[in-house]
Formats: C-alpha cells, structure tokens, sequence
C-alpha cells in the first residue's frame, strides 16, 4: 500500500468517527439532556432570553440558573441571522417536544 492510500483510509476513518460522534451528541442533547428543562420551561426561556438581550443578565441574584439555562444555548446553539424571538420559540417547541 502506498503512503497516499494509507493517509485516506485513516482520514476516512477519522470522518467516520467524528460523525458518529456528533450524532451520539445530537441524539443526547435530544433524548437526555433536555429533560432537566421539563421541571419549568418557561422560566427557563425567560433565563435564556435576559441572557440574550441583558449584558449582566443576573445581577446581584444567584447565577447558577443562568449557568443551567446557557446549557440550552450550547445544546441547541441560535442560527446564524436568527431573531431572538424566533430562536426562543423553537428553543421551546424542542423542550416541549422533549418533555413529552
């Protein structure tokens, strides 16, 4: 085998990996993780809303909540160019939609 042949099979092997990996991931922040959020969604979208619009969201109040509620942002991220407005609603149709 060839050095070149070599060097494709391990960077396909690698893709392959790095894919499975992101949709263990995916299926995760789906099926599991969302789950924390079933307890009070809404509050958790007001948390994540004051995290988008406010530069010191908590102020002088405890700022593990908004730790918890910025989970959602990495677990379901805003798309580029999306409005607040509309990110908040499809952030809420994927915890509902989780929470069952």
């Amino acid at each position: 085998m060839s050095g070149v042949f070599r060097l494709a099979v391990v960077f396909g092997a690698v893709a392959v990996v790095l894919l499975l990996l992101f949709r263990f991931a995916a299926w995760r922040a789906d099926g599991e993780l969302l789950f924390r959020y079933c307890d009070r969604p809404e509050a958790h979208l007001a948390r994540v809303e004051r995290l988008l619009t406010e530069s010191e969201p908590a102020g002088e109040d405890a700022r593990r909540p908004y730790i918890i509620a910025a989970k959602l942002i990495y677990l379901i991220p805003q798309d580029d160019g999306e409005p607040n407005e509309d990110y908040l609603k499809r952030l809420g149709q994927r915890i509902r939609a989780a929470c069952g």
